[in-house]
């Protein structure tokens, strides 16, 4: 997967943007203006302690580009196992 400059603006390391979306707890299709698909995925970082967003284009050549990672916001909890509730994480943090 290609990562963007665009992607490292919130200081997300690369294996970490790379960790959320192959191991996502979430991944929901966003709209796009230019017909290329678009997903927003939701997943901890490899240490398990922070939610991640990460937006990626999938390209219909093949080709994968994150384009956008930062701390997961709070209004996206409701597409996370559980939903809106406060559960623990793989190492026992909460998030909510």
């Amino acid at each position: 997967m290609e990562i963007h400059r665009s992607a490292r603006k919130h200081g997300i390391a690369d294996e970490d943007i790379e960790h959320v979306v192959a191991n996502a707890l979430a991944a929901l299709d966003e709209a796009n203006d230019e017909g290329i698909n678009q997903v927003l995925y939701l997943g901890w970082n490899r240490a398990g302690t922070t939610l991640i967003e990460v937006v990626v284009l999938h390209f219909d050549d093949g080709r994968d580009m994150a384009i956008h990672a930062m701390k997961m916001q709070p209004r996206y909890r409701r597409y996370l196992p559980g939903g809106a509730r406060r559960s623990p994480g793989p190492r026992g943090d909460e998030y909510g």
